[in-house]
């Protein structure tokens, strides 16, 4: 069995691949969450470089008596990296915690936290065990070491906000005893809320905590329950990332399909679809990497081999064969990803064989990537079908109704009046479910669209639904006539 090995652009770590149908489980993440090119470029990053310029007048907070004489003392010794820093993060690390909690506490100038949160992190990154000596601090003190970082949150300076969060995850991450409660779901439910705020400059940083916050089983957990799973897709699906977010964001549902359990629900969040679009507009090999690192998790991982199978019919519907085909041609410097990509045509050509007609539709019914794909126009298809859409509760027929009521594709609209109007014709009760479902006035709004394929198609359906009525009164009046007429 031959085993490649590689790294993953600007993350600092390895991902192993066998030769098989098997994934290995998820490799170490890296311990500094921005490592690298990428990290150079952060907003975050950069403007910490400038703080660290300005130093802070000291002398002026303690004669001012702002400060007390020990808090000064330690701050000055913590300031200047090297061997005495060292020591004094050693010897003294109750005084140390102590020290950065009353500043942080009593300060409320903004380039003075500014200044004191870039010299925590700056501590932490050299020697992740020094989390440590806040949750020994807090410990004594019998204190959440949490609530002094969390309320710094709500503070309005974004470059506070986003250093500090930074600062929680190392602590998160690195520290013996794992964020638990309403701490870790606030802190969380931050940061997801951060990925939704418009024109966010750090979202580079926020999507760096979350890359290191989800390689915990327990953070993964919490934030699929806080729906993060639908939040990262509905920003990557927004169109307006670049390559860098797009990789961190694609990172995180990709350590999220480590969860056995959650991987088997991410075909319900339209995951595959926008990762489908992603790969055929990304020109970044580290994007390409990191997309085809997903789909292989959504075959692999879950455990019913239904859902596997589901996930590559879905996959089949939104053209990744196509995408593979295409950079099956292209030269890849990481051998991981041409291994993914053998993985992923061989499973994906599989599922195209055993799948029948009805799944084919389902696949792309459900997928919302409709066209005029041969089922739409068979005759027998619909004979033989059309009573299905019925199943669980009408599910087929409703995305249906729905896509008439969002989609701004005007193929999809097409294709949707006309199978609207198939069901109608082919099913007795058909135009009766319809109505209560809400279906014909969408159907009836789009005799009017712009486009004359739509309008086509939305009037052929109402003439379905119209004949179907005649033919369904001339059944009853032949019916009532046998009933009138005498026995002899």
């Amino acid at each position: 069995m031959k085993i490649f090995k590689s790294t993953l652009p600007n993350t600092g770590f390895s991902l192993t691949h066998r030769m098989s149908h098997t994934t290995p489980a998820m490799p170490a993440l890296p311990e500094d969450i921005d490592r690298g090119v990428a990290g150079a470029t952060s907003v975050l990053v950069q403007r910490a470089n400038e703080i660290r310029q300005q130093k802070v007048n000291w002398p002026s907070y303690l004669q001012s008596q702002m400060i007390s004489q020990e808090d000064y003392e330690v701050i000055m010794g913590v300031e200047m990296p090297g061997p005495n820093r060292d020591a004094l993060l050693t010897s003294q690390r109750y005084q140390v915690a102590r020290t950065f909690m009353n500043l942080l506490g009593h300060i409320s100038k903004d380039q003075t936290i500014q200044y004191i949160l870039t010299l925590v992190d700056d501590i932490l990154s050299e020697d992740k065990s020094r989390v440590e000596i806040f949750k020994e601090y807090a410990r004594k003190h019998r204190e959440s070491m949490w609530s002094p970082f969390l309320n710094l949150l709500t503070r309005p300076d974004t470059f506070i906000i986003n250093m500090t969060a930074r600062i929680i995850a190392k602590l998160a991450c690195w520290s013996r005893e794992p964020m638990d409660g309403s701490d870790l779901t606030f802190y969380l439910t931050w940061l997801k809320d951060q990925l939704r705020t418009p024109n966010n400059e750090y979202i580079q940083s926020v999507g760096r905590c979350l890359q290191m916050m989800l390689r915990v089983e327990e953070y993964r957990t919490i934030f699929y329950q806080l729906d993060g799973v639908v939040t990262i897709v509905q920003v990557l699906s927004s169109g307006k990332l670049n390559f860098q977010i797009q990789y961190q964001l694609t990172f995180c549902l990709w350590v999220m399909t480590f969860n056995n359990a959650i991987a088997e629900k991410m075909n319900k969040y339209s995951v595959i679809p926008t990762l489908a679009d992603i790969l055929s507009e990304s020109a970044k090999e580290k994007v390409t990497r990191i997309v085809l690192a997903v789909f292989r998790n959504l075959i692999d991982k879950p455990e019913d081999p239904a859902i596997a199978r589901e996930n590559c019919i879905q996959m089949v519907q939104c053209k990744v064969l196509k995408q593979l085909e295409i950079l099956a041609q292209r030269k890849f410097e990481d051998e991981d990803i041409t291994a993914d990509i053998e993985f992923l045509n061989e499973k994906l050509q599989n599922s195209i064989q055993d799948l029948s007609s009805f799944e084919e539709y389902c696949s792309e019914v459900k997928s919302g990537r409709m066209e005029w794909s041969p089922v739409h126009k068979s005759e027998k298809f619909w004979r033989e079908n059309a009573g299905r859409l019925n199943e669980k509760n009408y599910e087929l027929l409703k995305i249906l109704i729905h896509l008439l009521e969002t989609s701004k594709d005007n193929l999809v609209l097409s294709v949707a009046c006309h199978d609207i109007g198939e069901y109608t014709r082919h099913y007795s009760r058909g135009k009766r479910v319809l109505e209560q479902l809400g279906g014909k006035q969408w159907v009836m709004q789009h005799l009017t669209h712009t486009d004359p394929n739509v309008r086509y198609e939305a009037l052929l359906a109402v003439q379905k639904l119209m004949v179907h009525n005649w033919e369904y009164l001339g059944k009853q009046l032949e019916k009532d006539a046998q009933q009138s007429t005498p026995r002899t």
